[in-house]
């Protein structure tokens, strides 16, 4: 059979009025948006659709917006395209959540409890010692690494030329002086609010634990590539260890990609096209698609028609 990926984006790709042409058009996306507000008690439907973006970006709430705006543009593709299903999932930082729910090895409600306690734990922990994160272009990891002052660390290897860092505030700009004077091309901040994926994040993983070590998760044939280590994690035991240690702990987004040299199609599902474009740089062989707008489903139709059309069953 050809081998699909999907993958799911994170923090940092909210925006208001996400998914909203989803949202008008298909009652599958209502009912999802309705099922996390009842789940959450909280309006995230008006919080998604309508903002204000002051009120969305903030962490306790972009986190869970985003896993909802995911999850129900996948339970859309899937009412859509029953038989287009995926031999592998993986998601980034955030998105890891959702690549577990896509693979059947966690319900809705909990995934959705867990990341919104997440957000509201990685809130505190961003109040209790101000961070920043940027993304450092041209410069290889490893000149990054030895070029950081203390308290700055490396958050997230993206793909090539992209590092992200993430630290104290104070020392961020002595960060990126340093970088610079090693050739990196730019240093960009991100938008999010604070310094995650580092020792900064300790508070909060030490809060999600809990939760993470009593919920319930179940076996599945669809692969999982997990951040921590960049690689393929199957035991429930291995994945709650990865989640925890997630938190405070950089991402290898880019090792995981290059392991599925065998996958003919990733689809990115959920907000923004960035995880498009890390495939690009990464350089991976099988062809991408976006769903992010109601259009790319029509696009995604006519590239699988073309696609099984196209591509040797194996």
């Amino acid at each position: 059979m050809n081998k699909i990926a999907f993958i799911f984006p994170g923090q940092g790709a909210q925006y208001v009025g996400m998914a909203k042409d989803f949202y008008e058009a298909f009652p599958i996306v209502r009912e999802t948006f309705e099922e996390a507000s009842r789940i959450l008690s909280t309006d995230f439907t008006r919080l998604i659709l309508e903002g204000p973006e002051a009120e969305l970006i903030l962490t306790k709430n972009s986190q869970p917006a985003i896993f909802i705006v995911s999850v129900a543009l996948l339970r859309c593709i899937q009412e859509q395209f029953p038989h287009l299903q995926p031999a592998i999932c993986a998601g980034l930082s955030l998105g890891e959540y959702t690549a577990l729910y896509a693979s059947g090895r966690i319900s809705f409600a909990d995934a959705l409890q867990i990341v919104a306690a997440r957000g509201k734990y990685m809130q505190e922990a961003c109040q209790e010692q101000q961070g920043t994160m940027r993304v450092v272009l041209g410069l290889d990891p490893a000149i990054v690494a030895a070029h950081l002052p203390a308290g700055v660390w490396i958050a997230n290897l993206n793909c090539p030329g992209q590092v992200v860092i993430a630290g104290v505030s104070s020392a961020m700009a002595q960060a990126e002086e340093l970088l610079k004077a090693q050739g990196a091309k730019r240093v960009l901040p991100l938008d999010v609010s604070g310094a995650f994926h580092t020792p900064l994040m300790k508070s909060a993983q030490e809060k999600l634990k809990a939760s993470l070590l009593a919920v319930s998760l179940h076996e599945s044939a669809t692969q999982l590539v997990m951040n921590v280590p960049g690689d393929f994690v199957d035991f429930s035991s291995e994945i709650r260890e990865h989640l925890i240690a997630q938190v405070a702990s950089p991402t290898q987004w880019e090792k995981g990609i290059r392991l599925l040299e065998d996958v003919d199609l990733f689809v990115e599902i959920g907000p923004g096209k960035t995880l498009t474009g890390m495939n690009k740089k990464i350089g991976v062989k099988g062809q991408t698609l976006n769903i992010e707008k109601t259009t790319d489903l029509d696009t995604l139709r006519v590239q699988l028609e073309s696609f099984y059309a196209a591509t040797p069953q194996r």
